[in-house]
């Protein structure tokens, strides 16, 4: 499992909450891929890009995509949206261009990655093409979840890997025991 401080949220995920306020993350869920006392780096795993597919990215960018899956690509977060991130099963790894989020997941940012996604024999079990990341300064995300904008949950393959997008949010909140519809979006202090 996550060998990080559990201070931190590395490995978990986050589950906007409603009247976040921001359209970029209603309805958000974001995988924590690196959290330290400097910066939060995330990426939302539920926003696929209208009409744009792994295939068809690979092949703007040169790589051949023969064997790439049809997949969509998924927009990362608001941060640096023309660069691009793949989250994937440990199968694969760039030295020292991945980075460790948990014992069986990794990112990577390296063209090679994007070349062993095409390929039947070098491909991850598992993987995902995101464009952007979320990003939060120094204690930022602390505080955002002393406010009530995210809940934190276990992250699990199944739900991080699974392109049923639109429903992605309320399973995860299923996963702490949350129905949506018992959220409000005023937060109180007793």
């Amino acid at each position: 499992m996550i060998k990080s401080d559990p201070a931190f949220l590395t490995g978990q995920l986050l589950v906007a909450m409603p009247g976040i306020g921001d359209p970029h993350f209603e309805r958000a869920v974001i995988l924590v891929c690196a959290h330290d006392p400097e910066h939060a780096m995330g990426l939302v795993l539920n926003r696929p890009v209208e009409g744009l597919t792994v295939r068809r990215l690979l092949r703007k960018l040169g790589v051949e995509a023969g064997e790439a899956p049809r997949d969509l690509v998924l927009m990362g977060g608001p941060v640096e949206k023309e660069r691009g991130f793949v989250l994937h099963t440990a199968e694969f790894s760039s030295e020292p261009g991945s980075i460790q989020i948990s014992d069986d997941l990794l990112l990577t940012a390296t063209k090679d990655v994007l070349r062993a996604i095409a390929s039947p024999n070098d491909r991850p079990r598992k993987a995902i093409l995101t464009l952007g990341y979320a990003g939060w300064g120094a204690g930022q995300l602390e505080d955002e979840i002393r406010e009530n904008v995210w809940l934190a949950c276990e992250g699990d393959e199944d739900l991080i890997f699974d392109d049923d997008h639109e429903h992605k949010w309320s399973r995860a909140l299923a996963k702490i025991g949350i129905a949506p519809e018992h959220l409000s979006s005023a937060a109180g202090r007793a």
